[in-house]
């Protein structure tokens, strides 16, 4: 993953620096939201959405239009568990297990209809569709179609998030 969003940056500055133990709570679970892009201007947009933490679905400006939707999809946030930071590289942190998400039981979509091709995902601290404070995301190296009958699958080991 490239980048924690300004929620979790300014969370994570209260709780080292100023000794503000209410300033963050460790959310648990944490979950990876899939996303759908078309463009590089809306991959733009949408990496400003989850870095301004802009959640909702309703407008172009908000990360809920660019996920996944449930409707006709069987899409739902998947919960992920990560080893100890630091196991293979300092300053990283990677699954544990699997991600597996439902076989598909219709072409993906997002809300705003920009298609079955996931190329961005983010860790969240909630379940619910388009919203939740984004923790971190990242663009995929290489985008995925989910088409019915697919599984969207990241194997142990192959979400890595870094600090570095």
């Amino acid at each position: 993953m490239t980048a924690a969003s300004d929620y979790l940056e300014n969370k994570l500055l209260d709780h080292a620096l100023r000794g503000s133990s209410g300033a963050f709570n460790a959310p648990s679970p944490v979950y990876v939201a899939l996303f759908s892009t078309s463009s590089n201007s809306e991959k733009t947009a949408l990496a400003a959405a989850l870095e301004a933490n802009t959640s909702g679905t309703d407008a172009t400006t908000k990360f809920g239009y660019y996920e996944i939707v449930n409707s006709g999809t069987n899409y739902t946030r998947q919960s992920a568990s990560f080893s100890a930071a630091g196991t293979t590289t300092d300053g990283t942190i990677e699954t544990s297990g699997p991600v597996n998400f439902p076989v598909a039981s219709g072409n993906y979509q997002s809300a705003g209809s920009t298609g079955n091709v996931v190329t961005t995902i983010a860790i969240m601290d909630g379940n619910t569709i388009g919203s939740g404070n984004c923790l971190f995301y990242g663009h995929l190296t290489t985008d995925k179609t989910v088409s019915s009958g697919d599984q969207f699958t990241i194997s142990t080991g192959n979400l890595s998030i870094s600090l570095a």
